[in-house]
């Protein structure tokens, strides 16, 4: 059997990736391990409407009863702020469905999709699944966390995340929760799907996500689980190559995740634009600097970005909850309606460097972050 391009991993980078260089006119196949395409759902489904767009995915009309109103963040003494969120139209959506629609836009363009279908190895002409081998001249590996696990574990962080029904849930409310001690260098979340229903995760650095997650569910109040999903998410940005000989690597397994909040369908998703645009170059010229403007173009578009929101990062990982209780104290309403009247939900490195960067904080935390919060201030 023989295709131009394999893909590997029926996610949002990979389909992305397939549409593109079906769209040419080149032969892909994009092969999925699990039972279903869009299942299990690994992430909170948080996406602007301009990511979709960009995406050139047209959101369902149900997507815009789900956009998300405000945003309630929370300190480890229970104290709060809420930002207004409705200027940066983020909604939250089904990635069963947003996934499903992806691939009907590469079926459509000429691409073949299998699921229960996995990849095994690379060989000297194309790869080989648990089926059978497939020629190719271009291998995609978009195979999400699990791709780039073994080779820097210190990226990794564990998550669970579960669907669950609750009358404490409220339409278009999310709600953040740090505590370094429950949720080391990460936190918890809610994420409404509609009144009453809704994802609940955590995730952090060395701990049992499933007595921590069950601990913020008691904690909450009465509720009914209808889905657990367990998931290492990446925090570390882009691995350092994302093009390997005829290997191209997209999404998750390029770590091409928000390094705050692992959040990646936009810019996952673009990583498998760009490289299937650059793919198809390749297919024409047999050029191989043209497989490489695809890392180009993806860096000049985000690198800048994560690079602040990795630096961010590692401020808020340093940061004990004795200070981050002091630095909510510090939040002023001005700041609070300044980072609401944002549209910055792709973008948000400068949102954060707002909340860490009033004097009073900055005093507050000096001995522990002023290094790193200066490289962010530049």
């Amino acid at each position: 059997m023989y295709f131009d391009v394999v893909v590997a991993g029926g996610s949002v980078a990979g389909l992305l990736c397939a549409r593109e260089v079906a769209s040419k006119g080149f032969s892909v196949i994009v092969i999925e391990e699990d039972y279903e395409v869009g299942t299990p759902e690994h992430c909170g489904g948080l996406v602007s409407l301009a990511g979709l767009e960009e995406l050139q995915v047209i959101p369902f009309r149900k997507t815009f009863e789900h956009m998300i109103e405000y945003a309630k963040i929370f300190a480890p003494n229970g104290s709060s702020f809420t930002i207004n969120s409705k200027k940066q139209r983020v909604a939250e959506i089904s990635r069963r469905d947003l996934d499903k629609q992806i691939a009907f836009q590469a079926q459509k363009n000429g691409a073949v999709i299998k699921v229960r279908t996995s990849f095994q190895e690379i060989t000297d002409t194309g790869i080989r699944t648990n089926q059978e081998k497939i020629d190719c001249r271009i291998f995609v590996d978009a195979r999400g966390v699990s791709s780039i696990i073994n080779k820097d574990r210190t990226g990794v962080l564990s998550s669970a995340q579960y669907e669950i029904y609750a009358d404490w849930i409220k339409k278009g409310r999310v709600e953040v929760i740090f505590d370094q001690e429950k949720y080391p260098g990460f936190f918890a979340w809610i994420i409404p799907s509609d009144e009453g229903k809704g994802k609940v995760g955590v995730a952090g650095r060395g701990i049992n996500v499933t007595e921590t997650i069950d601990r913020v569910l008691e904690e909450k109040g009465n509720y009914s689980t209808i889905r657990k999903i367990f998931a290492p998410i990446w925090i570390n940005g882009p691995i350092k190559k994302f093009v390997e000989g005829k290997t191209v690597i997209i999404g998750d397994a390029a770590g091409q995740t928000k390094p705050t909040t692992a959040g990646g369908i936009f810019t996952s998703g673009m990583g498998g634009v760009y490289a299937g645009q650059a793919i198809s170059k390749f297919l024409k010229t047999n050029n191989s600097e043209d497989l490489n403007e695809y890392q180009k173009k993806w860096m000049e578009r985000f690198g800048s970005e994560i690079e602040r929101q990795s630096r961010a990062r590692k401020v808020l990982e340093r940061i004990d909850n004795n200070t981050i209780n002091k630095l909510f104290e510090s939040i002023t309403p001005e700041i609070i309606n300044e980072i609401s009247e944002k549209d910055d939900f792709d973008f948000h490195a400068g949102s954060i460097i707002k909340l860490l960067g009033f004097k009073s904080s900055i005093k507050t935390a000096q001995s522990l972050i002023s290094g790193e919060l200066k490289k962010l201030l530049r």
